[in-house]
């Protein structure tokens, strides 16, 4: 396959929605498809072999809709799903066709942000459970302290905008002190899960002002654009028309709805089936 074509952005939800966002405002330049299983979400308690499969499909789907790279914008299927298809699956799809998470350029990032070395990771049961984090970080920063702290009920607060709601801010508060109890030394927090950031003003109000509240989207944004900067031929395999394109396996008008207070601008989708 050698005619261009977007950049494919997959998540389970509208999480994913974060990531290209910092994508669009570093890389305005290029085209976008971004696909959301609206319908199957979320994934972050599924099995390993389910994540495995919804992932697999939406890679799948994405590549037979003319993208030439994937990034999966999903802290669960890149830590369930990922390394899996990289070196099962894409042999038989394309020589040139590249598909890349979000966990990697994180932990190659994450602990130099930290002064006492000490890092809490907050995410899905399925990325914690995982310890994808724990495994990647002692590659790159094998000294720092890593504690992990999951947060099931935070996806689904957020997909049905209930995250400021009274319950809903207690929930989110049990669950960072819990964090921070475990390790009071931690000064850099990570949020493992790209829904997270929808979250970031309510954290930073019940956060101590030494501690950094960080997520993906700017760090993975950084990342990919050294990577096209570095891998000349995929990069030009992509196109550059500044649009993006929305679809989602859910009623579409729920998915606008949802996807407009992530992204703060007016969305079009077209409902799909993997």
């Amino acid at each position: 396959m050698n005619s261009s074509g977007p950049i494919g952005v997959f998540d389970s939800g509208y999480g994913g929605l974060t990531i290209l966002s910092e994508f669009q405002a570093l890389l305005p330049e290029y085209d976008y498809l971004y696909l959301g299983d609206n319908a199957r979400a979320p994934y972050g308690n599924r099995s390993y072999d389910v994540v495995y499969d919804f992932t697999l499909e939406a890679i799948k789907f994405l590549w037979e809709k003319g993208c030439r790279m994937v990034i999966v914008a999903c802290n669960t299927s890149s830590a369930k799903a990922l390394r899996t298809i990289q070196q099962r699956d894409l042999k038989n799809m394309d020589s040139d066709f590249r598909v890349l998470g979000v966990i990697r350029p994180t932990t190659e990032t994450i602990g130099s942000m930290s002064e006492t070395q000490h890092v809490g990771v907050l995410g899905t049961e399925g990325t914690v459970n995982s310890n994808s984090y724990g495994i990647e970080l002692k590659k790159f920063s094998p000294e720092i302290v890593l504690t992990q702290q999951s947060c099931p009920m935070w996806v689904p607060l957020i997909e049905s905008n209930k995250h400021l709601s009274v319950s809903g801010k207690a929930i989110i508060k049990e669950d960072f002190e819990l964090l921070i109890s475990k390790d009071p030394l931690i000064d850099t927090v990570l949020l493992a899960c790209t829904h997270y950031p929808i979250i970031v003003p309510y954290l930073k109000e019940i956060t101590e002002s030494h501690i950094k509240i960080v997520s993906q989207g700017p760090i993975v944004a950084a990342k990919l654009k050294d990577y096209l900067q570095r891998h000349t031929s995929l990069r030009g395999q992509i196109s550059k028309g500044g649009k993006c394109q929305f679809m989602t396996t859910e009623n579409p008008q729920v998915f606008n709805q949802s996807a407009e207070s992530f992204m703060s601008i007016k969305v079009s989708a077209e409902q799909v089936r993997l």
